[in-house]
């Protein structure tokens, strides 16, 4: 088998590392052939702080995956996240220069250059540009402008920026273990291939990856994104606050939330007790389930409020036809469709990954969201050589090569 027909996925978050390995069936179809998960303990808040320790997990987990699929692994697209990712978004205009004023490839690579000409620190690195629409000649809405006859060509972009030293910090880690970077993907980008309908994206959807370090949020409108944004608070801080309110280990603090943890005190029966492990000798006690749930719901409503604060100063609130849709570890506890949909004044639901075939049983889960949406990524950039930048995921070709550029300086 063809090394381009297997596409793994990356994805190093702060509680755990999860590989996903995609290969194409006899009949062409993309099946999930592997799995592979490990818990993670280099990363805070989405950014590596410890390369060794994130090497080993990358190196755990990716090895999980090849078991199971009986492929070994060379190249990855990985994810990157955390509280230095910032959406600008974006105008350019050209004239057209094509014969007879018809509007060329070289024409959409001109004026997608024009929009993404902004300025940014020098510690900052471009990461994806993302057309939202063409506008030819005054007429706007235009997804693909290719072959259309205008003398004036502008295009509204979606700029993504990060930290050049955390996207190379995750490129130097998965390089250590062994593995070579076919390219860095925003996380919820990713999460929206996998979660996401093109419905929704139309109909304007408001998507928020509820991580274990990091909330990740993207606002589709009319089939682009036009927000992008991420917390450095997620389901650690849930555990961190049970474990001091239960006085109990993090680790115990963990497992109650996953048992026993929910996100409405409304939906809790009051007779219901859960057992909470003692401490240096001490005997286990019995409180009710309702106290867990009084202490987990206040900090979930801060997330969705800071959230909410964020679309609402874009003026973006009213605009999701599609509602909420929540994905990651943190939207399995049970209630959180139905806070967010208090908070927000929205329907909302549970994303979970398309499913592709293959081992479903093992990634048809939202903490996978994030690995399954990196290998349809890397799917869908592998179908054609150049990546199309009228895609609402499209990414300009020469913004691939500028990273490549500092990869290579740095390495």
């Amino acid at each position: 088998m063809a090394e381009e027909d297997v596409i793994v996925g990356l994805d190093i978050g702060t509680t755990k590392v999860c590989a996903i390995i995609g290969e194409y069936n006899e009949n062409g179809i993309l099946e999930i052939t592997g799995v592979g998960t490990t818990p993670s303990k280099g990363l805070r808040r989405g950014v590596v702080i410890n390369i060794e320790s994130t090497v080993r997990s990358i190196l755990n987990a990716v090895e999980a995956a090849e078991m199971m699929s009986g492929r070994e692994v060379h190249n990855v697209y990985t994810g990157i996240a955390g509280g230095h990712i910032e959406g600008i978004n974006s105008r350019g205009v050209v004239a057209v220069t094509g014969k007879n004023r018809e509007i060329t490839k070289e024409d959409i690579d001109r004026v997608i250059d024009a929009a993404r000409a902004i300025v940014i620190p020098m510690d900052r690195e471009v990461l994806h540009v993302i057309p939202q629409e063409f506008i030819v000649d005054d007429q706007g809405n235009i997804k693909n402008p290719l072959g259309m006859v205008g003398v004036r060509l502008e295009a509204e972009v979606h700029i993504v920026t990060g930290a050049v030293t955390s996207a190379q910090n995750i490129v130097r880690c998965v390089n250590r273990a062994g593995f070579k970077v076919n390219d860095i993907v925003l996380e919820p980008l990713a999460s929206s291939k996998a979660v996401l309908t093109d419905d929704e994206k139309e109909l304007g959807t408001l998507l928020i990856d509820l991580g274990g370090g990091t909330t990740d949020i993207l606002a589709y409108l009319e089939g682009a994104p036009y927000h992008t944004g991420v917390l450095s608070v997620g389901g650690d801080q849930v555990t961190n606050d049970l474990s001091i309110m239960l006085r109990t280990p993090l680790e115990a603090a963990e497992k109650i939330k996953c048992s026993s943890g929910a996100c409405l005190v409304s939906e809790i029966d009051e007779e219901e007790e859960v057992t909470i492990p003692g401490v240096g000798g001490r005997p286990p006690s019995r409180i009710p389930r309702r106290k867990i749930v009084e202490i987990i719901q206040p900090r979930m409503a801060e997330i969705f409020g800071m959230v909410k604060d964020q679309i609402e100063k874009k003026g973006y609130l009213k605009l999701f036809g599609g509602g909420v849709v929540l994905t990651g570890g943190g939207s399995l506890l049970p209630g959180t469709a139905e806070l967010a949909s208090q908070i927000f004044n929205l329907p909302a639901r549970i994303g979970y990954p398309v499913k592709m075939g293959g081992m479903v049983e093992e990634y048809y889960n939202p903490i996978f969201a994030t690995g399954v949406g990196l290998v349809l990524y890397g799917a869908s950039r592998n179908s054609t050589e150049y990546f199309d930048t009228t895609s609402s995921e499209g990414t300009f070709s020469t913004v691939w090569e500028r990273m490549r550029k500092w990869f290579k300086e740095f390495f």
